[in-house]
């Protein structure tokens, strides 16, 4: 130190002296500034070299004013994912309008709103006499003609009348059985049973009203039979398979669960450009309905051998974008600018796909106080 500054003593006094020596000074201020600057500059210049060799000696040590405080991180290989939210429904198989399938006046409703009932349970009976009397006319009719063929079928075995007797009675006979038949048919029509087991949801129909084929009489729904549905968009085609893990949030009671991709559509819809995802609901311990807003999570990126960075070190210069890379051991550590590129970004990690290799320090904490070349303090590393 004490020979710096015998160094610095003797360039000013050298300067000093040719300063005096300088028989003609400048008349002109301006002139006069910027021969001082001029004289100013040789002698940084000259400090700087004679600071720089005296370092490399060893005779001088770098100041440790002059050091930036820093921490830094290892870099190193890991999983990295990049998940997606999808906004799904809650669906249901067993979600059902039960509709007549005939004309009639509704005589009696045998369930309320919230009842559970079983398959094939009757729910609803429309007003059929007119069908049943029909029938029993029907019946007594047929048992005539039944009597009346037993009675040919015998006088054509011994011979007696003619085949076309015996053909005419027979096909009376049989158009009366398949009548019968069809009519029977209709009357089990008149009577809505419950196609599966389940809670009836709503009861549309009114005792007294008309019921017309295809009207609305009440609604049927399984909770057991639920799952979830999703649209995606064609950009996440070939992102998801059966099986994959999916993060469930249902929002409205705050509750998060994990289930799997059950089926991924294979069409794109032409309106919407989108494909249909369906994903299994998990036995839950809260109350979930049809129609339900939820939110699905799925990963539609991964790479196990990434080398990430914290998204918030990454900056840009006139060449691209760079991180704060520390080189340098024990003795002397300096900040180097590591131009990268860099892949997808999630929760605040950034992918580097190239410019910076595994076992390198980057700058953490104190990275905006640095630039090129600076000498650095490492605090610690983590």
């Amino acid at each position: 130190m004490k020979l710096f500054n015998t160094v610095l003593i003797t360039v000013c006094a050298s300067l000093i002296t040719f300063s005096c020596q300088n028989k003609k000074e400048p008349s002109d201020k301006l002139e006069k500034l910027n021969l001082l600057k001029t004289q100013l500059k040789e002698i940084e210049n000259e400090i700087t070299t004679i600071e720089t060799e005296l370092q490399m000696s060893g005779e001088l040590e770098v100041l440790a004013v002059n050091e930036i405080k820093v921490t830094a991180l290892k870099v190193e290989e890991e999983i990295f994912q990049h998940k997606t939210d999808l906004r799904a429904g809650v669906a249901s198989r067993s979600n059902v309008l039960l509709t007549s399938e005939l004309m009639g006046r509704i005589a009696t409703i045998n369930v309320s709103e919230g009842q559970r009932v079983a398959g094939g349970e009757l729910l609803i009976t429309l007003n059929a006499q007119v069908l049943k009397d029909n029938i029993a006319e029907v019946k007594t009719q047929l048992d005539l003609a039944q009597i009346i063929f037993e009675k040919q079928t015998n006088l054509w075995e011994q011979n007696i009348g003619t085949e076309i007797q015996y053909l005419q009675v027979k096909s009376n006979a049989e158009s009366l059985e398949r009548r019968l038949k069809t009519m029977q048919s209709q009357l089990n029509m008149s009577r809505i049973y419950a196609p599966f087991e389940g809670v009836i949801d709503q009861v549309i129909a009114k005792v007294g009203e008309f019921s017309q084929p295809g009207m609305p009489l009440l609604r049927l729904v399984n909770p057991a039979s639920m799952y979830l549905q999703a649209a995606a968009s064609e950009v996440f085609l070939g992102k998801f398979e059966v099986g994959d893990s999916v993060q469930i949030t249902f929002p409205i009671q705050n509750k998060q669960l994990y289930s799997i991709v059950t089926a991924v559509g294979q069409v794109i819809d032409g309106q919407n450009r989108t494909f249909q995802l369906e994903v299994q609901l998990p036995k839950v311990d809260f109350f979930v309905k049809p129609n339900q807003v939820v939110v699905l999570q799925l990963v539609d990126y991964e790479n196990t051998h990434a080398l990430t960075v914290p998204s918030k070190l990454i900056q840009t210069d006139n060449r691209g974008t760079f991180i704060y890379v520390i080189e340098g051991e024990s003795g002397k550590r300096i900040a180097k600018k590591a131009h990268i590129e860099t892949g997808i970004s999630f929760k605040n990690k950034t992918e580097i796909v190239s410019g910076l290799a595994r076992g390198q320090w980057v700058a953490d904490k104190g990275y905006r106080e640095l630039s090129e070349d600076v000498v650095v303090e490492l605090i610690n590393k983590n």
